[in-house]
């Protein structure tokens, strides 16, 4: 089990539980052999394309949100489309996960793909893995009745539990190669240019 911390407070506590379980009407079945042998290929093919030209490394991503009803919005990424929504309590209908339990579980979905990746890189092979990530948000910023809290979260802790053959020291040893090379961690752990423009249509 581990935890990662990214700095403190306290308020909302909200959760986002990813089981295999939960997900197996959608995602296909695979061996392990067949996953290795995915990853490896994929790790490869990259690595090839990036000695290659180093440009092709850099990637864009898009997506598309459009209003919907009170405070939803559907999303557009690629091929794929899913609803943001809030429950009533944020004059929302509960129509879909809201904007920071999405934010909580592209965390742990990207923690997966780089145990994953890493665990096939480094030999240090585990069977399941379940991630439980956590966060803390004070809502008094969004209704602006305090301007002196963040409003975004103000601690995010992370549990992964791996279940395989390799001892704790070796998963700890994986924990930190992938939390230094975790995309969507790095997004939480580091602040990112964003730049906005509002156009009137």
């Amino acid at each position: 089990m581990t935890r990662v911390l990214v700095p403190a407070a306290a308020a909302l506590i909200v959760e986002v539980m990813t089981t295999t379980a939960d997900i197996q009407t959608t995602v296909p079945e695979i061996t392990a052999e067949d996953r290795a042998a995915r990853i490896t290929s994929a790790g490869s093919a990259w690595a090839q394309r990036i000695d290659t030209d180093r440009s092709r490394a850099h990637l864009t991503y898009s997506v598309d949100g459009i209003g919907a009803g009170s405070v939803a919005t559907t999303v557009r990424a690629g091929k794929h489309s899913f609803v943001v929504d809030e429950p009533a309590a944020l004059a929302g209908d509960d129509a879909g996960t809201s904007p920071v339990e999405y934010a909580l579980g592209a965390l742990a979905g990207c923690q997966v793909v780089v145990y994953r990746l890493y665990a096939q890189q480094l030999g240090i092979p585990f069977d399941d893995i379940v991630i439980k990530a956590e966060a803390d948000l004070d809502a008094a910023r969004l209704f602006g009745a305090d301007e002196s809290v963040r409003a975004g979260f103000s601690e995010v802790r992370l549990e992964i539990e791996l279940s395989g053959p390799e001892s704790n020291e070796r998963y700890e040893e994986l924990r930190k190669v992938v939390d230094a090379h975790c995309p969507v961690l790095d997004i939480f752990q580091n602040p990112t240019p964003v730049k906005t423009t509002v156009t009137r249509r």
